[in-house]
């Protein structure tokens, strides 16, 4: 198992990179499928990684809690070398309870990860709606993010549990969801998340 530490190319007020790409219901899903979210909370992650499965259960308590927040876990491990992150195992997962998120997506071919940045599982993003960010923020600067659109506002750990058996203290993500839904700046230092590295085909 390697472990890698998160590093985003995004930036603060980026858009979101469309994507299109199947969940586990044979549904197709695009950022225009969570388009009546205040918020969208992107997890790269996975099935098999022990990083991944200690956030399974705060992941499934915030799409239960926020109706207002679209959580998608997005796939992106080579499922060849790794079965066990296969769609058929997505699907056990959901149909089983472990994963209950708004939607569970697979990236076969990996290229929403690498337009995300994505190196390692899970690793979060967070976006909100850009007009009502940028009023919470008092920002004035050319947006890199249309108006509607989702902007990032957060991307980082998801809790200060950095190894699968600690107990969280606090939890990033929780903070940062509510300073969006409350029409606040999401002041939060961007700490990389921990998990296991993204397994990429190529490597």
């Amino acid at each position: 198992m390697v472990m890698k530490e998160s590093d985003s190319a995004l930036e603060a007020g980026d858009a979101a990179p469309d994507f299109e790409l199947e969940g586990v219901d044979g549904e197709t899903y695009t950022l225009e499928s969570f388009a009546d979210a205040e918020a969208l909370l992107l997890v790269f992650t996975c099935n098999h990684c022990p990083y991944a499965q200690a956030k399974f259960g705060l992941l499934n308590e915030l799409a239960d809690e926020y109706d207002d927040v679209a959580v998608v876990g997005i796939n992106p491990n080579d499922a060849e070398e790794y079965p066990d992150d296969s769609v058929e195992k997505m699907q056990e997962f959901v149909a089983e309870g472990e994963i209950d998120y708004d939607a569970y997506l697979r990236d076969e071919s990996q290229t929403v990860a690498r337009e995300y940045g994505a190196v390692c599982t899970p690793d979060p993003f967070l976006f909100a709606r850009r007009a009502a960010q940028r009023a919470a923020e008092g920002r004035a600067a050319e947006p890199r993010a249309e108006d509607g659109e989702f902007e990032l506002v957060y991307q980082g750990r998801l809790d200060d549990a950095l190894n699968p058996d600690d107990e969280p203290t606090r939890v990033h993500i929780r903070e940062a969801i509510d300073a969006v839904l409350a029409g606040e700046a999401v002041d939060l230092e961007w700490q990389p998340s921990r998990g296991c590295s993204v397994k990429w085909k190529d490597e």
